[in-house]
């Protein structure tokens, strides 16, 4: 069984919708995944754009401690209608939550990189002040599988 991501808001490879835009709509998109391997004991969900002028990129989202048996997220599911048990980490924005698309206008198209990680222990030893690198990683240590879906946006700066 493959490890698979899916939305009923963003589509891989295609162009991020208004509502996952940070000046637009600044919503957590609707996520589902399925196929996890054998011993997922957790999931994580990041989202991360690598090609921000940072050197680093920027994470728009960490979400850690998702029980084993949560297997989608829904439309606006941060920062409230995450299941209990699960912690959402600090952005580069500096806010806890999901923090939308917002690259610089002119800059080009910017990729938004959704991954669910199937996760080997119950719970990673992260806290809502920690930063995307420090989920990352501890993810790195204890993922099973990842599932992506990538989809872009551009901010030509006319509105």
């Amino acid at each position: 069984m493959t490890f698979t991501l899916t939305s009923n808001d963003i589509t891989d490879e295609g162009v991020l919708p208004d509502a996952q835009v940070k000046a637009k709509g600044d919503t957590s998109p609707h996520l589902k995944w399925s196929g996890a391997p054998e011993g997922t004991r957790s999931y994580a969900v990041t989202c991360y754009d690598p090609d921000a002028p940072t050197g680093s990129g920027f994470w728009h989202w960490t979400v850690a401690n998702i029980p084993a048996d949560v297997t989608e997220l829904k439309t606006g599911a941060s920062p409230n209608g995450l299941p209990p048990g699960a912690v959402e980490g600090r952005t580069d924005y500096g806010e806890t939550g999901f923090g939308g698309a917002a690259p610089p206008p002119g800059h080009g198209p910017h990729r938004y990189i959704f991954t669910v990680f199937a996760v080997d222990t119950d719970r990673l030893d992260v806290t809502p002040d920690n930063s995307g690198a420090v989920f990352g990683f501890n993810l790195h240590f204890h993922t099973l599988a990842k599932a992506t879906i990538t989809a872009s946006y551009e901010n030509t700066g006319l509105g």
